[in-house]
């Protein structure tokens, strides 16, 4: 027995010598991440503009004069046209602010003490800070090396001639099929792959600029993220220099606030991003306090480099608790820094997005009260160090997120977590050429990755800085490391106990946000005269006086006007049956905006499928397929020849309803792109895609700010908004259509289902619902039923409020519904609300009655109704060469059921020509217009025969 004991205690002794500790896994060196790849500080940028004490009301024209003056002036040889000093007061706006010139800070007399507050419904951004792209085209070249590990710098190309030292290029590493297939991304489960990475989905791109050359083998700036592989297909180069991105501006010293609806502690008709900047490199965010944002405090986009965000705390932020809300300090770009930064009740507090090149950084980051999780929340982030965050109450991941947000799988490639805390920390490795490490961290650790040192202080106790020291010993980048004792012995001695204990009364913990206070803030806040800067009031009026100025005195002006004023020589009228636009007739094909498909990925949106849809929202990120820049959206259609956009609210709001299922949702981490309902959320209870209630008393504010500032901005352009106030495919056909639609009960506030008890309110809509075959949905008797006082109370209140919402548009038409078969006693009841709110508003708007032929033809026989009847569209029903294709209205069938059952047979010229000429001749002082099959194509045939807004 004690030979036994021996040998044992032996064995044991030489296994410990034998196994030395394990080496600590670094991908790479991250420490180019930052303002200048931190090889120098944030500058003071000298004070050149000041703005006095905020006017009463809008300042959005005289902050953006000031941004428009110092644009026009020339860089010094620094790169920098100066700074403009806010003083101290609030600064309401109503507009946001753009800086699209290099060389400008905005700076405000102090936190608290100078604040920028965001007015009105839009959910774009405060400040923007955004280039262009002026890119040439050149020639693309192979990268040759077998293997290229993450973290290099070294590329071997198939030929480097034309290229010198100093080129800026991008790297492109494509994303194969075979690649996606290996790391299983193509099908999440179920063998259904629509939510799976296809080829190009997943391509990175870096931008680096090239510090030496030998031979065919160059050196970069900065370490790539992600392994090349031939093996997944060759990558490449290609110089790409992008002449209109801008450089050296921040935003700085300052507070910046969004307004919020009290009602609603959930609200969000309001401001949903901080700062945004895109097409930008080597600018800063630095001691700026947010609150009350739903989405960003700082936005950073994909075309941005270089960024530093510093010494920010993020607040009060006010949205629903549920997907794509709340991502605090966000990036998407390359070599972003955000470092002693604080966010507090967040969702994503600190992570990178979608493909987000990297590398990017995160130093002594906290997050108070989080909702969700930090770390990557979008596909294949590559290059992310967390170095030193706490996550207090949720967790870090690197992992595959698989169905996460449409399919997010792999979310973090050769990416660190560094003496961090969270609840849980998730750190995984995709395979073996891209592997993420922990070290020193303290959680619930879960994960295949590379660990070391697990709860345990480690030193150095910043990476970040201890790589930056490394690799750039001059740098004047001061690391600012919060001090934290982690020396305190476990078995203290008498007198060592009694001088912990006195430090535990008498010294409170040091938090970051006490931290900042000891930072020293050294950029210019003196008054205009100390700094012999001129107030922006003086500047401009001296520029008026030398004849300089009108031009930019007239923009702001404008810009102050409302947003998209309809301008002069508008008019919208009728005359002899034709639709006039300042005397000449409408002509053009129809827009028709997307229902409810589409994606978030950049391939997507940069393709031929991605279409403009006014309401659709996709937070944080803007440009066709996202969220529609109006002007953007307007300009392609009179370059294209559309003459009106024919716009209804979403098939569903939440895309993860794609799936079709009718399941309700477990919570509320909804997919985008939303597509908006007209109807405000309450904030109170869950709807069953699990954000809150909708309440049908209530207008949602953005989805017809968004509708007015369209119609507004085509006016001009002679351009018609057609408004259809209902979307009859949520009530017919697949029931995965109404589950999520605010008209059911189960989702608003308003009202109770048929059979509820003790309700104040009972509609005739049933619940459960009463799906057929457990799959389709007809329950337009139900809702069309206006012999029920609630749902008549609902629908009449619902379609004054598209009138009262639209009633200063004159080129928006209203139409009842898109895909309307209906029945006759709602056609009525709609169009005899229309006719009383004229009649007690004293209004006028455009009636289009569209409706299948039997339900339009009772209509314009009723001598008051019809008087109601601007416009007759031919849509639902049509001749073709054999007969008259005309499906009855109420039969509770959709125009695509029907046409499986009866063909709508061939149309051609003479066929149009018969249905328009026919309506023209009985009913002279209406306008007719024909959207009926391929209408498109008849455009000289429907004018022709007296029809309005035609494709010719």
């Amino acid at each position: 027995m004690r030979k036994f004991l021996f040998l044992t205690l032996l064995l044991t002794a030489l296994s410990a010598v034998a196994a030395p500790p394990k080496p600590v896994y670094i991908p790479m060196d991250y420490s180019t991440c930052g303002y200048h790849a931190s090889e120098q500080a944030v500058p003071d940028v000298a004070v050149k503009v000041y703005v006095g004490a905020p006017v009463a009301g809008d300042n959005t024209a005289m902050l953006q004069q000031a941004i428009d003056y110092l644009s026009a002036q020339k860089t010094d040889a620094n790169g920098f046209r100066g700074a403009i000093l806010l003083a101290e007061g609030e600064y309401n706006i109503n507009n946001a602010l753009r800086v699209s010139a290099s060389g400008i800070v905005l700076r405000g007399s102090g936190i608290g003490k100078t604040k920028i507050i965001k007015h009105g419904f839009d959910r774009g951004a405060a400040v923007y800070f955004e280039g262009g792209k002026m890119v040439e085209a050149n020639d693309t070249v192979k990268i040759t090396d077998e293997k290229v590990q993450a973290g290099s710098t070294a590329l071997t190309l198939a030929s480097a001639a034309g290229l010198k030292v100093g080129d800026m290029i991008a790297i492109t590493r494509p994303s194969t099929k075979e690649w996606i297939a290996e790391l299983k991304m193509n099908d999440f489960g179920g063998n259904l792959d629509y939510t799976g990475w296809k080829a190009t989905d997943i391509d990175i791109c870096w931008h680096r600029r090239i510090v030496a050359i030998n031979g065919n083998q160059i050196t970069i700036d900065a370490p790539i993220t992600t392994t090349l592989d031939q093996k997944w297909g060759a990558s490449f180069v290609v110089k790409a220099d992008d002449k209109a991105e801008i450089a050296e501006c921040g935003i700085e010293n300052i507070s910046l606030e969004s307004t919020v609806n009290d009602w609603n502690p959930k609200d969000e008709d309001h401001c949903w991003d901080a700062v945004y900047m895109d097409n930008a490199h080597d600018c800063w965010v630095r001691r700026v306090e947010f609150r009350q944002f739903a989405g960003s405090a700082v936005n950073l986009q994909k075309s941005t480099r270089r960024i530093t965000v510093e010494d920010c705390v993020a607040t009060n932020p006010v949205s629903e608790i549920g997907g794509w809300r709340r991502c605090v300090f966000t990036t998407r770009g390359e070599q972003c820094l955000f470092q002693r930064c604080i966010s507090r009740e967040g969702i994503h507090d600190f992570s990178t997005g979608y493909c987000a090149a990297g590398p990017n950084a995160f130093v002594q980051c906290e997050g108070e009260g989080s909702l969700g999780f930090s770390g990557s929340i979008g596909s294949w982030c590559g290059g992310v160090l967390f170095d030193i965050v706490n996550i207090e109450g949720h967790d870090l991941c690197f992992r595959n997120l698989e169905q996460f947000q449409f399919g997010t799988g792999w979310n973090a490639a050769n990416s660190m977590f560094w003496q961090c805390t969270a609840s849980t920390i998730y750190c995984f490795s995709p395979d073996a050429d891209n592997r993420n490490s922990g070290n020193g961290c303290w959680a619930t650790l879960t994960g295949d990755g590379e660990w070391t040192s697990s709860n345990d202080h480690v030193t150095p106790r910043s990476l970040f800085y201890s790589q930056l020291e490394t690799r750039c010993p001059q740098t004047t980048v001061k690391p600012y490391i919060l001090p934290r004792n982690t020396t305190a012995s476990s078995s203290p001695t008498v007198e060592q106990a009694a001088v912990l204990a006195k430090e535990t009364l008498t010294t409170p913990r040091l938090t970051m946000e006490m931290w900042h206070d000891s930072i020293p803030f050294t950029a210019s806040i003196e008054s205009a005269n100390a700094v012999n800067a001129a107030q922006i009031s003086d500047l401009l009026a001296k520029q008026t006086k030398k004849g300089k100025g009108k031009k930019l005195a007239k923009e702001s002006a404008k810009m102050q006007a409302t947003d998209g004023a309809q301008g002069e020589n508008c008019e919208i009228s009728i005359k002899d049956g034709q639709l006039l636009f300042n005397g000449k007739p409408f002509r053009g094909n129809k827009y028709n905006i997307t229902w409810w498909s589409g994606r978030v990925k950049d391939n997507f949106v940069q393709s031929a499928a991605a279409k403009h849809s006014p309401t659709r929202f996709v937070p944080g990120r803007e440009g066709i397929g996202w969220t529609d820049r109006l002007d953007s959206v307007i300009a392609n259609m009179e370059r294209n020849h559309f003459v009106a956009l024919d716009h209804n609210y979403g098939l569903w709001y939440d895309l993860r309803r794609t799936d079709h299922e009718r399941v309700k949702r477990a919570d509320g981490d909804v997919w985008a792109p939303f597509y908006e309902q007209p109807f405000a959320r309450s904030g109170q209870g869950r709807a069953w895609d699990g954000l809150s209630l909708y309440d049908l008393n209530r207008p949602n504010e953005w989805y017809w700010y968004r509708l007015r500032s369209f119609a507004e901005k085509a006016l001009p352009k002679g351009i018609l908004l057609y408004n259809q106030h209902y979307f009859q495919h949520n009530i017919l056909e697949a029931g995965a259509h109404w589950v999520d639609c605010p008209w059911r009960p189960v989702n608003n506030v308003n009202y109770e289902a048929v059979g509820a008890k003790n309700a104040a309110e009972v509609s005739t809509l049933p619940e459960p619902v009463p799906f057929t075959g457990d799959k389709r949905i007809f329950v337009a008797e139900q809702f069309y039923d206006i012999t029920n006082p609630v749902m008549a109370k609902y629908h009449r209140q619902y379609i004054r409020m598209c009138l009262e919402q639209l009633k200063d548009n004159p080129n928006v038409v209203h139409f009842i519904s898109e895909e309307y078969t209906g029945p006759l006693n709602f056609t009525r009841f709609w169009l005899e609300t229309i006719r009383d709110w004229q009649k007690e508003t004293g209004r006028d708007v455009l009636v289009a009655l569209s409706c299948t032929k039997d339900v339009q033809d009772a209509i314009l026989a009723d001598k008051e109704l019809s008087k109601v009847v601007d416009i007759i569209d031919i849509r639902y029903w049509h001749y073709n060469t054999t007969e008259c294709w005309s499906p009855k209205g109420g039969q509770n069938l959709a125009p695509r059921q029907h046409i499986r059952k009866w063909k709508i047979g061939s149309v051609g010229d003479a066929e149009v020509r018969k249905a328009v000429s026919e309506y023209r001749q009985k009913f002279p002082e209406k306008v007719v217009m024909y959207h009926g099959p391929m209408y498109d194509r008849y455009g000289k045939a429907i004018a022709e025969s007296g029809g309005s807004v035609a494709n010719y």
